[in-house]
């Protein structure tokens, strides 16, 4: 797994005796044993987002770079249910829109978004967009997520807002301009839209959105209830430091990893 080093999964994990460690990215896999791991974090993440209620009919996708062609991505089929995808399920679209590997044609939308994003970003592995009830909902406002919880400092300076919806996204253009309102970040704000995330994973990317969510969610909450306290910018760095990152996304994301894959094992068929 190609996640970039980092002195430990979070903040509160000190020294362990002897005998004692956590789960860790295997640096040293194979260009083949690398894509099966992106394919089957790829089919988690999807029956994950499906027990979340992440989909909305046939919108949303989660992309992931192929490792040995990195002008690739694998994706969902258009159409399929995020609930029944397998690892065999996903196709592989180059970024010209050519269907590489696969049964199924992959959604216009997915191309137009996803390839750019991955053109834009050489360092980012994976990108999950859906249209989830919270993220769209607080996508209407055209605002960026405030530090008001430990959970959004993740986000604090280091997500985007793209205010410029022009409906359905149907030309690489539009894809463009997305990958720009990023930058350099974790996230976007796609205003009237929803959210996008990335990661140098498929979990850390899928993990950024799951949280963003609940994140949106909890500011609308605060909002509806009263004017939310803000945290200070010095200490929602520091925060943001504490539980962000490739490494502390990727073991954010191991205990769903570990629900899902135990529950539900034909996801690795």
């Amino acid at each position: 797994m190609t996640v970039t080093s980092e002195a430990a999964p979070h903040a509160s994990v000190g020294a362990m005796p002897e005998g004692v460690h956590l789960p860790l990215p295997d640096p040293n896999l194979s260009v083949e044993e690398e894509r099966q791991v992106r394919k089957q974090e790829l089919a988690a993440a999807f029956r994950l987002f499906a027990r979340f209620g992440f989909s909305e009919g046939v919108a949303g996708h989660i992309t992931a770079r192929d490792p040995e062609n990195p002008h690739a991505f694998w994706v969902n089929p258009f159409g399929m249910s995020f609930s029944q995808i397998r690892v065999s399920d996903l196709i592989l679209v180059d970024h010209d829109g050519t269907l590489l590997e696969g049964r199924r044609p992959v959604n216009n939308a997915a191309f137009c978004i996803h390839s750019e994003v991955h053109r834009a970003r050489p360092d980012v592995v994976a990108a999950a967009h859906t249209h989830s009830l919270h993220g769209k909902a607080f996508s209407s406002l055209g605002v960026p997520l405030e530090p008001i919880t430990q959970d959004a400092c993740a986000f604090f300076e280091d997500h985007g807002v793209y205010a410029d919806y022009q409906g359905v996204v149907n030309d690489t253009e539009e894809g463009r301009r997305i990958g720009a309102a990023l930058g350099d970040g974790k996230a976007v704000v796609l205003q009237n839209h929803g959210l996008l995330t990335v990661g140098a994973s498929v979990a850390e990317a899928a993990w950024y959105f799951i949280t963003m969510e609940r994140s949106c969610q909890a500011q609308l909450l605060a909002m509806a209830a009263g004017k939310p306290r803000v945290i200070d910018p010095e200490t929602a760095r520091q925060v943001r430091a504490q539980i962000s990152g490739a490494l502390a996304g990727w073991f954010q994301f191991r205990p769903l990893w570990d629900q899902i894959t135990a529950e539900q094992p034909d996801l690795f068929d």
